[in-house]
């Protein structure tokens, strides 16, 4: 008995980041490239941080001061950054 396999193309879709709009007291809507948004608040979690790295993201004109880099919320050159499977969850 011969055993064959048949192997399918699959594509694979990979999730970024298109576009972030700052909505207020540290909450931003995310729009991501398959046309899903969510809006994340980053609050809860920048409050119980104790790291000082994190904490300083408290200060509201330093936490608006993110980019998308390769499809991701950035902030400082990867000081604060997010895997894309939480901000597309909605949580953080």
């Amino acid at each position: 008995m011969k055993i064959t396999e048949e192997y399918t193309s699959y594509s694979v879709e990979f999730i970024e980041v298109k576009s972030a709009q700052y909505i207020g007291d540290f909450a931003i809507r995310i729009y991501f490239s398959d046309g899903i948004n969510r809006l994340v608040d980053f609050k809860p979690f920048l409050e119980s941080s104790l790291h000082p790295s994190i904490r300083k993201y408290l200060d509201e004109p330093k936490f608006k001061e993110y980019q998308i880099i390769d499809g991701n919320l950035n902030w400082n050159d990867y000081d604060m950054i997010f895997p894309i499977d939480d901000l597309y969850h909605g949580k953080v």
